[in-house]
């Protein structure tokens, strides 16, 4: 399996499109800060936030049965799924006992988590993603990169290709209003042609029993209310104790995703419509593991907003595929390891450390500081290479000393001034894709010394 830096090369080998990802990103970024700065009470929103959620998780078995007993009051059928191939026999019953063998769903990272589209379609159920984005991307056979933007990747010209491919639309025109305009009226006919849909759930309120799914597109609605049978699958962890408390979440969600005040459509499902079957599929697949780790239980508080993806120089530079998962960038590189700590082992790496994700994150959650701890958890089981841990024990032989780090200054200095070739090469990962920079005559720490009377 290729890891994190492998594929983060592969990427950065356009330039230009690393260039423009990378734009195109701090662009959203800035947008979120624009959006924050213009509320005064922005940080009272994160911390009461990160409160409720903090309150949330260390009584989470209680709001978990109080949400199933309203909802089934409500006439809401729920399901609990242990992991994701419960998860996925669970919607398949639900598709078997209506004798159907299509269905529209919206955005929903769980069922990405879980491979649903690809389970589903091995049992022989045409899966149409309706998020315009999800729709790009589903067609040329590639999961998302973003779990807010999925097809960032993309430019114009690569979505008119592909729409002209599969919806036959002119070659060569990459209007957006065009392009979107063909999709609009070939995702009508999938919503009019099935009998059920599936959406995922942003906020689950255990005091009503109902849930919330915010949309840009309102193709979550679309596919619900046009649906005889609407599957919503959720996480435990989407869990909130009141409604209340959604008027702070959402202030923030849409704000912290893409500057927006709030997202087009924050569409409320408390039951099923006269006629209709409303399934809501809780699931764990892992997350009660993660609950039990006292350093990493935090990370259950994510909203989903992308926030952290935005401002990440590491995945803004090397793309969300080459996080080789479905959740991608820092938030990605915390929840993966706890489902298969070999697997992801690489991605606690994928990081410079630098707190962005933590400051912007609007549930507060510690990336930065969960992203080190991991480091450290990776290291002890000895899941990485071992090359990097003999690397990283020289570094601390270096640093653990003043001595030592006295002489390795002054060697690595002579070394990059007389004899250059020996850091500017293609064996140096640090000289791929960047400009060494010219060693300076001193330390700074000598420069101190020598300049702190003047």
């Amino acid at each position: 399996m290729k890891d994190h830096a492998s594929l983060a090369e592969q990427f950065i080998k356009d330039e230009a499109r690393t260039d423009w990802h990378d734009e195109t990103l701090w662009f959203v970024r800035q947008k979120r800060d624009k959006a924050a700065y213009g509320l005064p009470e922005w940080e009272q929103l994160r911390t009461w936030a990160s409160e409720i959620k903090d309150h949330t998780l260390s009584a989470l078995d209680n709001y978990l049965v109080e949400f199933e007993t309203n909802a089934i009051a409500n006439g809401i059928k729920v399901h609990w799924a242990v992991d994701a191939a419960a998860h996925n026999k669970i919607v398949y019953d639900i598709m078997k006992a209506q004798g159907v063998k299509k269905l529209v769903k919206s955005k929903s990272m769980l069922t990405e988590e879980c491979h649903l589209n690809e389970y589903l379609q091995q049992q022989g159920i045409e899966v149409v993603d309706t998020d315009l984005g999800e729709r790009i991307v589903q067609f040329r056979k590639e999961p998302p990169s973003h779990i807010v933007l999925p097809a960032i990747h993309l430019k114009k010209q690569e979505v008119s290709d592909t729409f002209h491919e599969h919806l036959q639309t002119e070659k060569g025109n990459n209007d957006p209003q065009y392009l979107t305009h063909a999709a609009r009226l070939h995702l009508r006919e999938k919503f009019i042609e099935s009998s059920v849909a599936i959406t995922g759930v942003n906020f689950a309120v255990a005091e009503t029993g109902g849930f919330v799914v915010c949309t840009n597109e309102g193709n979550a609605d679309m596919g619900a209310h046009a649906a005889k049978v609407h599957i919503a699958c959720m996480g435990f962890e989407k869990i909130i104790p009141k409604a209340a408390h959604l008027s702070v979440f959402l202030r923030l969600l849409a704000r912290s995703a893409t500057g927006q005040p709030i997202t087009t459509y924050s569409s409320h499902f408390n039951k099923p419509r006269h006629g209709q079957e409303l399934h809501v599929v809780i699931v764990d697949n892992g997350r009660s593991r993660q609950l039990g780790r006292e350093d990493f239980r935090n990370s259950l508080k994510c909203i989903r907003c992308a926030a952290c993806f935005n401002t990440c120089p590491v995945y803004r530079r090397s793309g969300g595929y080459s996080y080789h998962t479905a959740v991608a960038g820092p938030i990605g590189a915390i929840l993966n390891p706890n489902l298969d700590v070999q697997a992801y082992s690489d991605l606690p790496f994928a990081s410079t450390l630098c707190g962005s994700c933590t400051n912007v994150c609007p549930v507060k959650i510690d990336i930065h500081q969960q992203l080190w701890k991991w480091r450290q958890v990776v290291t002890e089981e000895a899941k990485v290479p071992i090359s990097k841990k003999m690397g990283m024990r020289f570094m601390a032989w270096i640093l653990d000393c003043n001595v030592n780090y006295k002489a390795a200054g002054k060697i690595g200095r002579w070394v990059m001034r007389n004899l250059p070739f020996l850091v500017k090469n293609k064996l140096n990962p640090w000289y791929k894709q960047r400009e060494m920079p010219d060693a300076p005559k001193e330390s700074f720490k000598e420069w101190y010394i020598k300049n702190k009377k003047a």
